[in-house]
């Protein structure tokens, strides 16, 4: 009997982890899919007329155990992967993908869809409803229905090729990942590095029957050793390995793979009529247009660059009198930010530590949540983990009732990607009179506790998982009837606001003093660290939204145009990163065969998302300091108007709801403190 095919009888109806096993999963993708095709059989052969409950909805209900073993398969295939995993999601993509389009160029299915869409004015739909019909009516209308045959098959094809490629390309990413490592043997080589750092280095070498000391790829290793290693050269062997991934003329090079992903999507949006693939992909965004993103990070640049040369300048000027350096690399740049920051601020991650220890830091965004929106998070024992590290939570309301499950997933491991990520295992939706509650899960690479220590978080790491717990609650406190417009399924460039909003509560007073106490004393972290955290906050912004402005462009640029022309792609990443480039081209390197937020993740033609989001956070963030950061009201107007919402209307009317108003990019900058300079 195949456990994933049958009611998982199990507590909230969650994942029995333990119980599956491997050989499970194509078999019971295979059923599932069959049992979605006869769904879709019995809505096409419905002799009744269509309409929105018997096609639309019926639609947006069918294929539920498909998409519950696909969000169970997929998630572990990122957080707890392995080569038999990666073998069947090999299998099963093709599969998925030949699914999605039988769906979509089912001209029988499409003909009631479209019967519905075309009165949609005489219908009375509330507002979820009105865009559950126009989605359903683009998603055939975006992906080829009124295409002739041979062009369908075209389109099948290229979306079987897309899927198999994108996954190739990340499974080439994790192997160069943990392809490398840095052997250290000699101790003054750890020059510079924190203890916590060391003693994480000399835990990774044991971990592999070595003597001394390791340092690899993954961010807990590689961001310390870039910020504090002494030794320049190991600097430099290290950032060119990690700029190296996927470009090495090796079998796991993606160079060509990133030029087959640019030309079919490119074909794909050129047979459904569309200039490019940003053209296709940005009709469905707050930002609507190629040409409108342009424009945006245009203005951005014109506004940080001249701030970001001042900085460049004086970082390098710095190098010069510290070390006698006169040209600043690549591999210099953390490092003497780092040195700077020290000197001007006397601030570092290293005296900030000891007040973030991982399990405060948690309590204190479950406080802040609480303190906001009335939630409380249990630790609970009863829940299946798919890993001994995963921590799981019920999370309640002010009345006790049941809103979420939330999985917690925060260490380094061999079969985890790099980053940070948040998911779902379930999502919420209302079915039957039953408001079904979403499974939500966190995904981090936080520093591993050691023999002596606790885990204990950089500043950065502390933003960073306040930033996923921001996505969490989007998709924890969602409150709508279907499932594809629940949580975080909302135009992509809306989908950070609420992580991003969530991150000021790391820079306030007032949330600090909940969660930053020191792991050995108690202590509430000094008021004067908080001052300078404060103060900090804007220290190099003008370099770090070049770099995030360089990002974008280059997504733009492989996605904006045709890219028939580009038959190099490090060639075409130095014309595109020309006007955001301060440090010298480093040959070995190139970003785009390991940009796996493009070319594997969902932020292609996206990624300027990251920026635009920036511009709302900062704005929606000025109205809690104006009002009080917990203040009832408006974190209850946000809550009702964002975070339960979901995508069930155009964001900008969610947004000028909870608001007031459209976003001004002043916030954002006066908080860059790209205004003044």
């Amino acid at each position: 009997m195949n456990i994933l095919t049958q009611k998982f009888n199990t507590k909230y109806d969650t994942a029995p982890f333990s119980k599956i096993n491997n050989e499970d999963y194509l078999p019971a993708f295979q059923e599932a899919i069959s049992e979605a095709k006869k769904e879709i059989d019995a809505i096409v052969g419905n002799q009744a007329e269509p309409d929105f409950d018997n096609t639309i909805a019926a639609m947006s209900y069918s294929g539920e155990r498909l998409d519950r073993i696909s969000s169970i398969f997929f998630n572990l295939n990122s957080a707890e992967t392995n080569d038999e995993l990666q073998k069947i999601a090999q299998e099963v993509s093709p599969l998925l993908s030949e699914f999605g389009n039988d769906v979509r160029l089912n001209k029988a299915l499409f003909e009631r869809v479209k019967f519905v869409y075309d009165k949609k004015e005489s219908l009375t739909l509330t507002p979820e409803q009105q865009t559950l019909l126009d989605n359903t009516y683009k998603s055939f209308s975006r992906n080829g229905a009124n295409l002739p045959e041979d062009k369908k098959e075209k389109l099948r094809s290229i979306d079987k090729e897309l899927s198999m490629l994108s996954l190739k390309f990340g499974e080439n990413v994790l192997v160069e990942t943990n392809n490398f490592h840095l052997h250290i043997t000699d101790e003054k080589d750890l020059s510079g590095l924190p203890e916590g750092a060391v003693e994480s280095a000399r835990e990774v070498a044991k971990s592999m029957d070595k003597e001394g000391w390791v340092i690899t790829l993954d961010y807990p290793s590689y961001i310390p050793f870039m910020t504090y290693a002494d030794n320049r050269e190991l600097r430099k062997k290290l950032a060119i390995a990690f700029g190296a991934k996927g470009f090495q003329k090796n079998e796991y090079d993606n160079q060509e793979i990133v030029l087959k992903i640019v030309k079919l999507r490119y074909e794909r949006a050129q047979l459904l009529g569309y200039d490019s693939h940003a053209h296709f992909v940005l009709e469905e965004r707050m930002a609507e247009s190629p040409e409108k993103v342009t424009d945006f990070l245009n203005d951005l640049l014109e506004k940080a660059k001249p701030a970001a040369q001042k900085e460049f300048n004086e970082l390098e000027q710095f190098a010069e009198e510290l070390d006698g350096i006169s040209h600043l690399e690549k591999w210099d740049g953390a490092y003497y930010t780092e040195k700077l920051k020290q000197k001007l601020f006397n601030l570092d991650d290293e005296k900030l530590k000891p007040y973030f220890q991982l399990e405060k830091v948690l309590n204190g965004a479950f406080t802040v949540a609480n303190k906001l929106y009335g939630l409380t998070f249990t630790e609970v024992n009863d829940i299946d983990k798919y890993h001994k590290d995963v921590t799981t939570y019920e999370v309640k309301n002010e009345e006790g009732n049941l809103v979420a499950i939330f999985y917690a997933d925060f260490f380094p491991r061999k079969g985890k990607r790099n980053g940070a990520w948040m998911t779902s295992y379930k999502p919420q939706y209302v079915k039957d009179g039953v408001n079904e509650r979403p499974h939500i899960s966190i995904v981090c690479n936080f520093t591993k506790p050691t023999e002596t220590k606790p885990s204990l978080l950089t500043f950065n790491e502390v933003t960073t998982l306040f930033h996923e717990f921001g996505h969490a609650l989007h998709g924890m406190l969602a409150d709508t009837t279907y499932p594809s417009l629940s949580g975080t399924s909302v135009y992509w460039d809306f989908v950070e606001l609420p992580s991003q909003v969530m991150e000021n509560w790391c820079y306030e007073p007032e949330a600090l003093a909940l969660f930053a106490h020191h792991y050995k004393t108690g202590e509430v972290i000094p008021m004067e660290y908080i001052e300078k955290i404060k103060e900090s906050a804007s220290f190099m912004e003008g370099m770090a939204t070049l770099r995030q402005l360089s990002f974008g462009m280059l997504d733009m640029g492989w996605h904006g145009f045709n890219p028939a022309g580009i038959t190099d792609v490090k060639t075409f990443e130095q014309e595109q990163f020309a006007a955001t480039q301060l440090y010298p081209d480093v040959s070995e390197n190139a970003m785009s065969p390991a940009f796996s937020h493009i070319f594997q993740g969902g932020y292609s033609s996206g990624y300027y998302s990251y920026k635009w989001a920036e511009v709302l956070d900062a704005d929606a963030f000025e109205l809690f300091q104006e009002k009080g950061i917990f203040d009832k009201e408006t974190a209850t107007l946000f809550k009702e108007n964002v975070l339960s919402k979901g995508g069930t209307e155009h964001p900008m009317l969610l947004y000028k709801r909870f608001r007031g108003q459209e976003p001004k990019p002043d916030a954002l900058l006066k908080r860059a403190g790209l205004l003044a300079k």
